[in-house]
């Protein structure tokens, strides 16, 4: 309990020196009275003495202590949740049905491996809000911005292939994402929008142009990603959305390169997180001070006593 106190104002311990000096120097002054057979009185109040001087002095000492202030520093770390805020963003659409993605699990379809994807993505964002945009025919928020990474990875795994419709609305989709990032007062906002195919005419409602306008009013930055064969998806709206928000576009073939996309857009937004640290002071003056009031207590009764004793 008592390990690494310290005293803030150690140099109140000349004090000490004051009271001897002032009771060397400082003695009061009475006249002389003699009595017969003194030898026999000074044997019967030398333990009184004793015991005066005793409580005078520890209550000098105690109340000095108290007035150096022992103190003891405990150190402490607030968590940080200092981190981005992600919208991820996935195409439900019915040709996200389709199987041998992952070579090393053909039966595999490519939602499957998306959602093991980003299970994976949302493990390792520790510090982030994270929320989740699932689009088909129409786009809908499953999942608000939270720090539940648990919740999350759930949510994640009980969605289905068209439960959004079979059609994409893929920039219906990103003034989705944007929406929800659009409350957020973070100075980092990250869209990632995964599709394998192209925008549905007729299924989005909302005009390219439009969606751009609204991330980089937000200062969202996206980073599209179009999975499968490389004429499967539009690498031309891709690339557009990623470089007029300030994101990069990518695309990939396989389960290996998905992976490796996730990465590194992992990589990309890392963020410097430092963890506030701060000292809780334990103060202990009371102990010193509880002794000392105690002791000159004693004192002040007990010379009291014995003066009308005499």
């Amino acid at each position: 309990m008592f390990n690494g106190i310290y005293f803030e104002f150690p140099i109140l311990f000349l004090l000490i020196f004051l009271f001897v000096a002032c009771a060397i120097f400082c003695k009061m002054k009475m006249p002389s009275i003699y009595f017969p057979h003194t030898t026999t009185f000074m044997q019967n109040t030398a333990s009184a003495s004793k015991l005066l001087f005793f409580l005078k002095w520890t209550a000098i000492a105690m109340l000095i202590v108290a007035l150096m202030s022992p103190v003891k520093d405990e150190p402490y770390q607030l968590k940080p949740k200092h981190g981005h805020e992600i919208a991820l963003i996935l195409d439900s659409s019915g040709s996200m049905n389709e199987r041998g993605f992952d070579p090393a699990n053909l039966a595999a379809t490519k939602f499957d491996v998306v959602k093991s994807v980003v299970k994976d993505f949302i493990k390792k964002r520790k510090n982030d809000n994270l929320g989740l945009v699932v689009f088909g025919t129409y786009s809908f928020v499953a999942s608000p911005l939270t720090y539940d990474r648990n919740i999350l990875s759930r949510i994640v795994s009980q969605l289905q292939v068209g439960m959004a419709g079979q059609y994409t609305a893929l920039y219906e989709a990103l003034a989705q994402g944007v929406n929800l990032l659009k409350m957020s007062k973070s100075k980092s906002k990250v869209a990632i929008l995964l599709t394998d195919g192209y925008s549905t005419v007729g299924a989005d409602k909302i005009p390219l142009d439009v969606a751009l306008e609204m991330a980089k009013k937000e200062g969202v930055k996206v980073y599209p990603i179009g999975i499968g064969s490389p004429n499967g998806y539009n690498r031309a709206v891709l690339m557009k959305i990623a470089k007029e928000t300030g994101g990069v576009a990518f695309g990939a073939s396989n389960a290996t390169q998905l992976q490796e996309i996730y990465k590194k857009i992992n990589k990309l937004e890392k963020v410097e997180i430092k963890n506030e640290t701060f000292s809780y002071l334990h103060y202990f003056y009371f102990y010193p001070l509880f002794i000392g009031l105690i002791s000159l207590l004693l004192y002040v009764y007990l010379r009291n006593r014995r003066g009308a004793q005499r």
